[in-house]
Protein backbone atom coordinates (compact mmCIF):
# COMPACT_ATOMS: atom_id res chain seq x y z
CA UNK A 1 0.00 0.00 0.00
CA UNK A 2 1.26 3.63 -0.74
CA UNK A 3 0.68 5.91 2.13
CA UNK A 4 1.06 9.84 1.94
CA UNK A 5 0.95 11.39 5.52
CA UNK A 6 0.44 14.91 5.61
CA UNK A 7 1.76 17.05 8.96
CA UNK A 8 2.15 20.74 10.06
CA UNK A 9 4.51 19.43 12.67
CA UNK A 10 7.44 17.17 11.88
CA UNK A 11 10.97 17.09 12.63
CA UNK A 12 12.80 19.02 13.31
CA UNK A 13 10.45 20.06 15.48
CA UNK A 14 10.04 18.99 18.92
CA UNK A 15 6.40 17.41 19.12
CA UNK A 16 4.45 14.11 19.95
CA UNK A 17 2.62 14.41 17.04
CA UNK A 18 5.88 13.80 14.89
CA UNK A 19 7.34 11.45 17.25
CA UNK A 20 3.81 9.50 16.56
CA UNK A 21 3.77 9.72 12.51
CA UNK A 22 7.78 8.77 12.46
CA UNK A 23 6.78 5.67 14.71
CA UNK A 24 3.66 4.27 12.55
CA UNK A 25 5.59 5.29 9.17
CA UNK A 26 7.82 2.78 10.42
CA UNK A 27 6.46 -0.18 11.36
CA UNK A 28 4.34 0.12 8.00
CA UNK A 29 7.52 0.21 6.40
CA UNK A 30 9.17 -2.35 7.64
CA UNK A 31 5.68 -4.63 6.58
CA UNK A 32 6.73 -3.23 3.06
CA UNK A 33 3.88 -0.45 2.78
CA UNK A 34 5.86 2.66 0.66
CA UNK A 35 5.38 5.75 3.18
CA UNK A 36 5.52 9.48 1.94
CA UNK A 37 5.99 12.60 4.17
CA UNK A 38 4.45 15.87 3.24
CA UNK A 39 5.92 18.62 5.71
CA UNK A 40 7.40 21.92 6.13
CA UNK A 41 10.71 23.29 5.14
CA UNK A 42 12.45 24.40 8.64
CA UNK A 43 15.79 26.73 8.55
CA UNK A 44 18.81 26.03 9.72
CA UNK A 45 18.21 27.38 12.97
CA UNK A 46 15.36 24.73 13.97
CA UNK A 47 17.50 22.04 13.68
CA UNK A 48 20.48 23.00 15.86
CA UNK A 49 18.12 24.37 18.27
CA UNK A 50 17.50 20.65 19.00
CA UNK A 51 21.49 19.38 18.60
CA UNK A 52 21.09 18.15 14.99
CA UNK A 53 23.14 19.00 11.93
CA UNK A 54 20.71 20.51 9.73
CA UNK A 55 19.75 17.31 6.73
CA UNK A 56 16.86 15.45 6.57
CA UNK A 57 16.14 12.71 8.94
CA UNK A 58 16.98 9.43 7.24
CA UNK A 59 14.02 7.49 8.51
CA UNK A 60 15.40 3.99 6.27
CA UNK A 61 14.12 1.95 3.35
CA UNK A 62 10.44 2.54 2.15
CA UNK A 63 9.67 6.17 3.25
CA UNK A 64 10.99 8.98 2.18
CA UNK A 65 10.07 12.67 3.53
CA UNK A 66 8.98 16.15 1.08
CA UNK A 67 9.30 19.21 1.94
CA UNK A 68 7.06 22.68 1.31
CA UNK A 69 7.64 25.96 1.72
CA UNK A 70 7.13 27.26 4.59
CA UNK A 71 6.94 30.76 7.07
CA UNK A 72 7.32 30.75 10.83
CA UNK A 73 4.58 31.26 13.40
CA UNK A 74 4.84 31.32 17.11
CA UNK A 75 4.03 27.78 18.62
CA UNK A 76 4.78 26.54 22.07
CA UNK A 77 8.23 24.90 20.58
CA UNK A 78 9.68 28.07 19.19
CA UNK A 79 9.91 25.49 15.61
CA UNK A 80 6.56 26.38 14.38
CA UNK A 81 5.69 26.59 10.90
CA UNK A 82 2.95 27.57 8.36
CA UNK A 83 2.73 26.31 4.60
CA UNK A 84 1.36 28.79 2.71
CA UNK A 85 -1.25 25.81 0.24
CA UNK A 86 -0.54 25.97 -2.98
CA UNK A 87 -1.64 22.76 -4.30
CA UNK A 88 2.27 21.88 -5.05
CA UNK A 89 1.88 18.40 -3.04
CA UNK A 90 -0.95 17.54 -5.76
CA UNK A 91 1.45 17.58 -8.55
CA UNK A 92 3.87 15.94 -6.49
CA UNK A 93 1.85 12.83 -5.72
CA UNK A 94 0.42 12.75 -9.83
CA UNK A 95 2.76 10.18 -10.97
CA UNK A 96 3.08 8.15 -7.31
CA UNK A 97 -0.67 7.45 -6.76
CA UNK A 98 -1.33 6.81 -3.60
CA UNK A 99 -4.15 4.42 -2.15
CA UNK A 100 -4.89 6.58 0.79
CA UNK A 101 -3.87 10.19 2.22
CA UNK A 102 -4.06 10.46 5.89
CA UNK A 103 -3.61 13.93 7.37
CA UNK A 104 -2.65 14.77 11.01
CA UNK A 105 -3.00 18.40 11.27
CA UNK A 106 -5.53 21.10 9.94
CA UNK A 107 -2.84 23.92 8.77
CA UNK A 108 -1.15 24.94 5.62
CA UNK A 109 0.01 21.18 5.30
CA UNK A 110 -3.39 19.85 6.26
CA UNK A 111 -5.28 21.80 3.31
CA UNK A 112 -2.51 20.48 0.66
CA UNK A 113 -4.22 17.01 1.71
CA UNK A 114 -7.51 18.32 1.18
CA UNK A 115 -6.41 19.60 -2.18
CA UNK A 116 -4.54 16.55 -2.98
CA UNK A 117 -7.14 14.00 -2.29
CA UNK A 118 -9.70 16.13 -4.33
CA UNK A 119 -7.43 16.20 -7.23
CA UNK A 120 -6.23 12.37 -7.50
CA UNK A 121 -9.88 11.19 -5.77
CA UNK A 122 -8.73 9.12 -3.49
CA UNK A 123 -9.70 8.68 0.75
CA UNK A 124 -8.97 11.29 2.88
CA UNK A 125 -8.01 9.67 7.00
CA UNK A 126 -8.07 12.39 9.57
CA UNK A 127 -5.96 12.56 12.94
CA UNK A 128 -6.94 14.88 15.73
CA UNK A 129 -3.58 15.36 18.19
CA UNK A 130 -4.25 19.09 19.17
CA UNK A 131 -6.70 20.61 21.99
CA UNK A 132 -7.31 23.86 19.97
CA UNK A 133 -8.22 25.77 22.90
CA UNK A 134 -5.30 25.28 24.86
CA UNK A 135 -3.22 25.70 21.98
CA UNK A 136 -5.03 29.66 20.95
CA UNK A 137 -3.39 30.73 23.86
CA UNK A 138 -0.01 30.97 21.39
CA UNK A 139 -2.46 33.04 19.01
CA UNK A 140 -1.94 37.13 18.69
CA UNK A 141 -5.87 37.17 18.79
CA UNK A 142 -7.04 34.81 21.35
CA UNK A 143 -10.38 36.33 22.32
CA UNK A 144 -13.37 33.74 22.83
CA UNK A 145 -15.21 34.64 19.49
CA UNK A 146 -11.95 33.55 17.61
CA UNK A 147 -11.18 30.76 19.61
CA UNK A 148 -15.29 29.45 18.56
CA UNK A 149 -14.32 30.52 14.84
CA UNK A 150 -11.03 28.61 14.84
CA UNK A 151 -12.87 25.18 16.88
CA UNK A 152 -16.10 25.80 13.97
CA UNK A 153 -13.03 25.35 11.07
CA UNK A 154 -11.19 22.36 12.96
CA UNK A 155 -14.47 20.66 12.72
CA UNK A 156 -15.29 21.78 9.04
CA UNK A 157 -11.70 20.40 8.52
CA UNK A 158 -12.32 17.39 9.59
CA UNK A 159 -15.38 17.12 7.94
CA UNK A 160 -13.94 17.00 4.51
CA UNK A 161 -12.20 13.64 5.97
CA UNK A 162 -13.49 10.00 5.39
CA UNK A 163 -12.67 8.79 8.94
CA UNK A 164 -11.29 10.56 11.57
CA UNK A 165 -9.71 9.27 14.94
CA UNK A 166 -7.75 10.68 17.72
CA UNK A 167 -5.94 9.20 20.83
CA UNK A 168 -8.46 10.26 23.59
CA UNK A 169 -12.24 11.05 23.49
CA UNK A 170 -12.13 14.56 24.94
CA UNK A 171 -10.64 15.51 21.59
CA UNK A 172 -13.64 13.94 20.04
CA UNK A 173 -16.11 15.78 22.50
CA UNK A 174 -14.56 19.16 21.39
CA UNK A 175 -14.98 18.69 17.54
CA UNK A 176 -18.58 17.49 18.32
CA UNK A 177 -19.46 20.54 20.25
CA UNK A 178 -18.61 22.35 17.19
CA UNK A 179 -20.66 20.78 14.30
CA UNK A 180 -18.20 17.49 13.35
CA UNK A 181 -20.21 14.73 12.15
CA UNK A 182 -18.29 12.00 10.17
CA UNK A 183 -17.19 8.47 11.37
CA UNK A 184 -14.85 8.50 14.01
CA UNK A 185 -12.69 6.13 16.46
CA UNK A 186 -10.42 6.71 18.97
CA UNK A 187 -6.98 5.39 18.33
CA UNK A 188 -3.69 5.39 20.23
CA UNK A 189 -0.31 6.63 19.04
CA UNK A 190 2.52 3.90 18.93
CA UNK A 191 4.45 2.92 21.60
CA UNK A 192 7.94 0.81 21.64
CA UNK A 193 7.81 -2.09 24.27
CA UNK A 194 11.22 -3.11 22.99
CA UNK A 195 12.99 0.45 23.22
CA UNK A 196 11.65 1.61 26.70
CA UNK A 197 12.36 -0.96 29.03
CA UNK A 198 12.97 -1.32 32.72
CA UNK A 199 16.51 -1.94 33.47
CA UNK A 200 18.08 -4.49 36.26
CA UNK A 201 18.79 -3.22 39.64
CA UNK A 202 22.50 -3.27 39.38
CA UNK A 203 21.97 -1.43 35.42
CA UNK A 204 19.77 1.22 37.26
CA UNK A 205 22.20 2.00 39.82
CA UNK A 206 24.67 2.25 37.40
CA UNK A 207 22.76 4.74 35.13
CA UNK A 208 21.76 6.08 38.77
CA UNK A 209 25.05 7.04 39.40
CA UNK A 210 26.32 8.38 35.95
CA UNK A 211 23.10 11.09 36.23
CA UNK A 212 24.29 12.04 39.89
CA UNK A 213 20.82 10.81 41.35
CA UNK A 214 21.24 10.21 44.79
CA UNK A 215 17.80 9.43 45.73
CA UNK A 216 14.33 9.37 44.96
CA UNK A 217 13.99 10.52 41.69
CA UNK A 218 11.23 12.33 39.72
CA UNK A 219 11.04 13.09 35.98
CA UNK A 220 8.82 14.64 33.51
CA UNK A 221 9.65 15.17 30.00
CA UNK A 222 8.01 17.31 27.18
CA UNK A 223 8.25 20.53 25.93
CA UNK A 224 8.60 23.05 27.97
CA UNK A 225 5.45 25.34 27.78
CA UNK A 226 3.01 27.06 29.58
CA UNK A 227 0.05 24.91 29.25
CA UNK A 228 2.27 21.85 30.86
CA UNK A 229 2.32 23.66 33.99
CA UNK A 230 5.54 22.30 34.67
CA UNK A 231 5.80 24.81 37.86
CA UNK A 232 3.27 22.75 39.73
CA UNK A 233 5.60 19.95 39.54
CA UNK A 234 8.59 22.10 40.29
CA UNK A 235 6.91 23.76 43.59
CA UNK A 236 5.89 20.16 44.85
CA UNK A 237 9.26 19.26 44.37
CA UNK A 238 10.48 22.20 46.53
CA UNK A 239 8.13 20.85 49.55
CA UNK A 240 9.40 17.08 48.98
CA UNK A 241 12.93 18.21 49.21
CA UNK A 242 12.02 19.44 52.91
CA UNK A 243 11.05 16.02 54.27
CA UNK A 244 13.17 13.67 52.08
CA UNK A 245 16.95 15.84 51.46
CA UNK A 246 18.29 13.62 48.66
CA UNK A 247 14.93 13.94 46.14
CA UNK A 248 15.81 14.92 42.73
CA UNK A 249 14.13 15.74 39.97
CA UNK A 250 15.26 15.71 36.44
CA UNK A 251 13.20 17.65 33.50
CA UNK A 252 13.57 16.91 29.90
CA UNK A 253 12.90 19.05 27.04
CA UNK A 254 12.78 22.50 25.83
CA UNK A 255 10.15 25.45 24.90
CA UNK A 256 9.26 28.33 25.56
CA UNK A 257 8.81 28.50 29.10
CA UNK A 258 12.62 27.38 30.09
CA UNK A 259 14.43 30.13 31.23
CA UNK A 260 11.02 30.86 33.59
CA UNK A 261 11.28 28.05 34.80
CA UNK A 262 14.58 27.68 36.17
CA UNK A 263 14.26 31.05 37.26
CA UNK A 264 11.16 29.51 39.66
CA UNK A 265 13.95 26.82 40.64
CA UNK A 266 16.31 29.75 41.61
CA UNK A 267 13.72 30.96 43.44
CA UNK A 268 12.55 28.21 45.37
CA UNK A 269 16.48 27.62 46.34
CA UNK A 270 16.55 23.99 44.63
CA UNK A 271 18.43 25.01 41.43
CA UNK A 272 20.70 22.45 42.25
CA UNK A 273 18.32 19.29 43.02
CA UNK A 274 16.87 20.26 39.58
CA UNK A 275 18.33 18.98 36.67
CA UNK A 276 17.09 20.39 33.38
CA UNK A 277 18.70 18.12 30.91
CA UNK A 278 17.32 19.51 27.52
CA UNK A 279 17.16 18.06 24.52
CA UNK A 280 18.88 15.04 24.32
CA UNK A 281 19.36 11.75 22.42
CA UNK A 282 16.73 8.54 22.14
CA UNK A 283 19.86 6.52 24.37
CA UNK A 284 19.82 9.04 27.18
CA UNK A 285 16.43 10.05 26.55
CA UNK A 286 15.80 5.75 27.79
CA UNK A 287 18.25 5.75 30.23
CA UNK A 288 16.89 8.49 32.19
CA UNK A 289 13.78 6.53 32.69
CA UNK A 290 15.25 3.45 33.80
CA UNK A 291 17.35 5.63 36.20
CA UNK A 292 14.31 7.53 37.74
CA UNK A 293 11.57 6.46 40.38
CA UNK A 294 8.26 8.35 39.34
CA UNK A 295 6.66 9.75 36.29
CA UNK A 296 5.31 13.63 36.71
CA UNK A 297 2.88 15.43 34.63
CA UNK A 298 0.70 18.47 35.42
CA UNK A 299 -0.53 19.40 31.71
CA UNK A 300 -3.74 20.57 30.91
CA UNK A 301 -3.39 19.87 27.23
CA UNK A 302 -2.56 16.01 26.92
CA UNK A 303 -4.04 14.17 23.90
CA UNK A 304 -1.91 11.26 25.26
CA UNK A 305 1.12 12.14 26.50
CA UNK A 306 3.56 9.44 25.13
CA UNK A 307 6.38 10.55 27.03
CA UNK A 308 3.67 8.88 30.07
CA UNK A 309 3.60 6.13 27.85
CA UNK A 310 6.96 5.04 27.78
CA UNK A 311 7.69 5.82 31.70
CA UNK A 312 4.80 3.20 31.94
CA UNK A 313 7.11 0.56 29.48
CA UNK A 314 9.67 1.89 32.16
CA UNK A 315 7.94 0.55 35.10
CA UNK A 316 7.72 3.89 36.12
CA UNK A 317 4.13 4.91 38.43
CA UNK A 318 3.03 7.76 37.13
CA UNK A 319 0.96 10.84 38.79
CA UNK A 320 -0.77 13.10 36.58
CA UNK A 321 -3.67 15.41 36.33
CA UNK A 322 -7.16 14.94 36.10
CA UNK A 323 -7.46 17.06 32.55
CA UNK A 324 -7.62 16.20 28.71
CA UNK A 325 -6.62 13.06 28.35
CA UNK A 326 -4.92 11.85 31.11
CA UNK A 327 -7.67 10.33 32.90
CA UNK A 328 -8.42 7.84 29.42
CA UNK A 329 -4.77 6.64 30.24
CA UNK A 330 -4.19 6.69 34.02
CA UNK A 331 -5.99 4.59 36.46
CA UNK A 332 -5.90 2.80 39.74
CA UNK A 333 -3.35 -0.14 38.22
CA UNK A 334 -0.50 2.05 36.94
CA UNK A 335 -0.40 5.90 39.44
CA UNK A 336 -2.28 8.50 40.41
CA UNK A 337 -4.56 11.25 39.03
CA UNK A 338 -4.68 14.91 41.14
CA UNK A 339 -6.77 18.25 40.20
CA UNK A 340 -5.37 20.16 38.09
CA UNK A 341 -3.20 23.19 39.46
CA UNK A 342 -3.13 21.42 43.38
CA UNK A 343 1.00 20.85 43.63
CA UNK A 344 -0.39 19.60 47.65
CA UNK A 345 -2.02 16.88 46.19
CA UNK A 346 1.20 16.47 43.70
CA UNK A 347 3.36 16.04 46.92
CA UNK A 348 1.01 13.97 48.48
CA UNK A 349 1.21 11.18 45.73
CA UNK A 350 4.51 11.58 45.23
CA UNK A 351 5.80 11.14 49.29
CA UNK A 352 3.12 8.00 49.28
CA UNK A 353 4.89 6.33 46.73
CA UNK A 354 8.35 7.23 47.74
CA UNK A 355 7.48 5.75 51.53
CA UNK A 356 5.73 2.61 49.85
CA UNK A 357 8.26 1.05 47.78
CA UNK A 358 6.80 -2.05 46.94
CA UNK A 359 3.73 -0.44 45.74
CA UNK A 360 5.31 2.09 43.64
CA UNK A 361 6.73 -1.15 41.89
CA UNK A 362 3.82 -2.65 41.71
CA UNK A 363 2.03 0.05 39.80
CA UNK A 364 4.61 0.38 37.76
CA UNK A 365 4.97 -3.48 36.97
CA UNK A 366 1.07 -3.25 36.09
CA UNK A 367 1.74 0.05 33.96
CA UNK A 368 4.17 -1.52 31.53
CA UNK A 369 1.29 -4.33 30.89
CA UNK A 370 -1.76 -1.96 30.27
CA UNK A 371 0.76 -0.18 27.52
CA UNK A 372 2.10 -2.59 25.69
CA UNK A 373 -1.29 -3.36 24.18
CA UNK A 374 -0.63 0.07 22.02
CA UNK A 375 2.62 -1.35 20.65
CA UNK A 376 3.56 -0.13 17.04
CA UNK A 377 2.72 -3.83 15.64
CA UNK A 378 -0.51 -3.35 17.21
CA UNK A 379 -1.65 -0.12 16.48
CA UNK A 380 -0.58 -0.35 12.35
CA UNK A 381 -2.84 -3.28 11.91
CA UNK A 382 -5.95 -1.30 13.38
CA UNK A 383 -4.81 1.31 11.04
CA UNK A 384 -4.45 -0.80 7.90
CA UNK A 385 -7.73 -2.22 8.59
CA UNK A 386 -9.12 0.97 8.73
CA UNK A 387 -7.29 2.32 5.35
CA UNK A 388 -8.57 -1.13 3.64
CA UNK A 389 -12.06 -0.43 5.05
CA UNK A 390 -12.21 3.02 3.99
CA UNK A 391 -10.46 2.32 0.40
CA UNK A 392 -13.44 -0.99 -0.32
CA UNK A 393 -16.30 1.87 0.23
CA UNK A 394 -15.02 4.44 -2.05
CA UNK A 395 -15.26 1.64 -4.34
CA UNK A 396 -18.12 0.14 -3.94
CA UNK A 397 -19.74 4.37 -4.43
Amino acid sequence: MKIAMFSDNFYPELSGISDSIITIAKEFAKQGHQIRFYVPRHPRRNYIKTGHKPREIELGPNIEVKRLFSIPIPTPTGQGRFVIPTGAAKRSLRDWQPDVIHTHHFGGVGLEAIIATRYLKIPLIGTNHTPFREFMKYSPIHTEWAINKMLKYVSWYYNRCDFVTAPSGFLFKEMLDYGFNKPHTILSNPIYPEEFTPAEQSRKLELRKRFGFTGPTLIYSGRLAPEKHIDIIIRSFAIIRQTISNAGLVIIGHGVADKSLKKLARDLNIENDVKFLGFVGQETFVEAYQAADIFVVASTAETQCLSMMNAMLSELPVIGVRAGALPEYINDSNGFIVEPGDYHAFTEKILYLIKNPDQAIQLGRQGREYAKQFSSPNIAKEWLLIYESVINKRKII
